[in-house]
This record gives structure tokens, sequence and C-alpha cells, in this order.
């Protein structure tokens, strides 16, 4: 099959059929179910199915998803007198389209191997046959700096909104979001820059695979488990980037109608929330990466399970195709409790101040993280 055919066919199913199918879901899994059951609610369950009263539907709130997805299609798109009509229209692909191109280098399972795999007892595998990289749309050595670029985009996305939109709300939630932002990479660089010096590369997909080796010969390298500071830090910062609650002062509605938001309407604005939930998942696939072994399942390796150093045979021999399966369902649930577990805390803790999130990230954030750097590198330095 031509490279090209299938490069179109890893981006159809990540990006548009893991991403977006996700995203999407969360307006009604996440925002409305999830934050009812926290909150003790019943959350939708009254909305028909196009004047079919089928009860599943009601309760599981589907009805109102769909009828949210019509709702914004057909609203009327409104631009406010004076605003600028280029910049206006720019903006949302800016905080959207970064987002889903950050997906390019995100690898769901390591390469597939055509052919036999030895583990070494370095943990290493050898593939006998070739190595096609099905599972990851575009391999980089520099994945994770290119990832971080790509993504850092959208701050400008958010600030062109809150100008181009001629509205004091919008203009001041441009603000906070363009400082908030800026303050909260400063964290999530100097906590991978310890991930860097443990792991040694860029290249998301040969980071899960040193966290497949074995310390002792019991717990696997994760992140979580070698970098336990950096692992706080990029989760709080990660949250923090996406402009989601308890973070969401550059939307603050209580304070600002909705920041930078306020003046869209449409498929603009239901552009802009889907860039932040996609936000939301591609945070929760990088702290699944860097910290928790990514597409990696405990002891298990190309050719089966090894519990302690590999000697050649598996102690558990596993047909390579379950292998596969195995390690992109890892890869995905490790995403979704990730996202879940954001949305957790967006529901129950409250919103910071503007000052309070400042002080978090100049005052506790930086400092930590520069200590955390200078700690792994003498360790690096000594062992």
């Amino acid at each position: 099959m031509p490279e090209w055919i299938i490069t179109i066919v890893k981006i159809l199913v990540i990006v548009f059929g893991f991403v977006m199918g996700v995203a999407s879901l969360l307006t009604l899994v996440g925002d409305r179910k999830q934050s009812a059951k926290i909150q003790n609610r019943i959350g939708p369950n009254r909305a028909t199915l196009f004047g079919l009263d089928i009860q599943f539907f009601k309760n599981l709130g589907i009805s109102h998803f769909i009828a949210d997805g019509i709702k914004m299609v057909l609203k009327e798109n409104t631009i406010p007198n004076g605003a600028n009509k280029f910049l206006h229209g720019l903006a949302p692909s800016l905080v959207f389209l970064p987002g889903l191109f950050g997906w390019a280098v995100i690898p769901f399972m390591d390469t597939y191997c055509t052919g036999d795999i030895t583990v070494l007892a370095n943990y290493q595998e050898v593939c006998s046959g070739e190595e096609k990289r099905y599972f990851q749309i575009m391999h980089m050595e520099v994945g994770l700096l290119y990832a971080f670029a790509i993504t850092a985009i959208s701050v400008y996305g958010a600030a062109i909104a809150g100008w181009a939109s001629n509205n004091k709300y919008s203009l001041i939630g441009g603000l906070r979001s363009s400082a908030q932002m800026i303050s909260y990479e400063v964290a999530i660089g100097l906590s991978l820059a310890g991930v860097i010096l443990v792991y040694g590369t860029l290249d998301l997909n040969e980071m899960v695979r040193m966290q497949g080796h074995q310390m002792w010969g019991i717990v696997p390298m994760w992140g979580v488990f070698v970098q336990p500071v950096a692992f706080f830090m990029f989760f709080l910062a990660g949250m923090a980037e996406t402009k989601r609650a308890p973070f969401d002062v550059p939307e603050g509605e209580s304070e600002i109608v909705a920041g930078y938001i306020t003046e869209y309407s449409s498929m603009k604005f239901g552009v802009m929330q889907l860039g932040e939930y996609a936000a939301t998942v591609f945070i929760g696939s990088l702290v699944a990466i860097m910290f928790f072994g990514g597409w990696q399942v405990p002891f298990l390796y190309g050719d089966g399970f090894h519990f302690g150093t590999p000697t050649g045979t598996p102690d558990v021999a596993v047909p390579y195709a379950l292998i596969v399966l195995l390690r992109i369902g890892s890869m995905v649930i490790k995403t979704l409790f990730f996202v879940w577990l954001q949305f957790m805390m967006r529901w129950t803790l409250p919103r910071f101040r503007y000052d309070q999130i400042m002080t978090l990230g100049w005052k506790i954030l930086l400092p930590l993280g520069l200590a955390n750097l200078v700690i792994t590198a003498l360790l690096s330095a000594i062992f």
C-alpha cells in the first residue's frame, strides 16, 4: 500500500476518529454527566431524539448531545461592529488547529514488526523483519519539542480573539489567557527538562521504550517513579495551559462573561470550545507517554511477558496480534484516565483568583522546577 494512503488512514483514525470523537463526547460525558454525578444531580435526561421518546437515549443525555451539535451549526454567525473581521475569523483556527497538529507525533504503539522479535537482557526489542510505523502519524526525533512548539501557537489565537472582538471583556480575557499560558509554559519546560535528562531523548516513542526497562527487576521505569515532582508540575501546568477550571479565569463567567469567546457564536464558538477539549485530551496523552509508560504494559514485551531480566524466552508467550491490541488499549486507557482526572478536578475545585494563578506559576512552580532540575542533573552526573 502506498505510504501516502497509510498516512491518510492514520490521520483519519487518530485525529478524526479518536481525538475528535473523544473531544466531542466530553461536552456530554465530562461537562454534563460527570459534573452531575459529582454534584449529586441527574444531568440532562429530558430531550427526545427527533421526537422519539426513547428512554435509553434520554437517560444518557444523547439527545441533548445531538441537539447541541445541530444548534451550533444552525445558529447565526455574528460579528460585532468595529471588530476586525479577518482576525475575528482567523482566531478560532489558531485555537483549534495547533491542538490537532500536535497529535502527529503521538505514538499509540511501538513500530510494527513484520518478523520475529527477540528481547535482549537490556530490555531492547530486536526485530528480525521490517519495522513499520503504523501507529504514529509522523516520526520525529525531536517529537517532544515539536509537540509543544506547535501547540504554543494557540496562545496567539486567544490573544487575537480578545483584541479583534472590539469588546472590553474579550480583551481582558485575551490578556489573561496570554499571560497565563506564557507563565505556565515556563513550568512545563522545566518539568520536561528533568524528564529529558533521565531518558536522554526527545523522541516520544523512544521515551516510551525507555520506560519499558525495569528498576531492580520489579518497578517499571515510568516517569512518575523517576521524576515524581516533574509529574506533579507537568500535570498542574498542563491543566493551566488548557484554560479549564480551576484555571479558567480567561473565561471567568462571573467576571468577564466568557472572556475572549464572548463575541463568538455558531460554529466559531463551537470550534474554540472543541479546541479546548482536544487540548485536554492532548495533555492526557502526554502525561501518559512521559510519566506512565504510554503504550507500555508492565512486564509485556514484543514476544510476551518477562518477569525480571529477559533471558531470551518469555515467561508467558503472547501472540503478537494480542500484544499490539494490549499496547494500543494501554495507551488509550491511560489517556482517557487522565482526561477523566482533569474533569474531576474541574468539578471539584473552585476557580482560583487571577493573582493566585500567577503566584502559583511564578513563585511556587518555577522555584520547584529549578530545584528539581538541579537535583536531577546532579544525580545524573553522579550515577
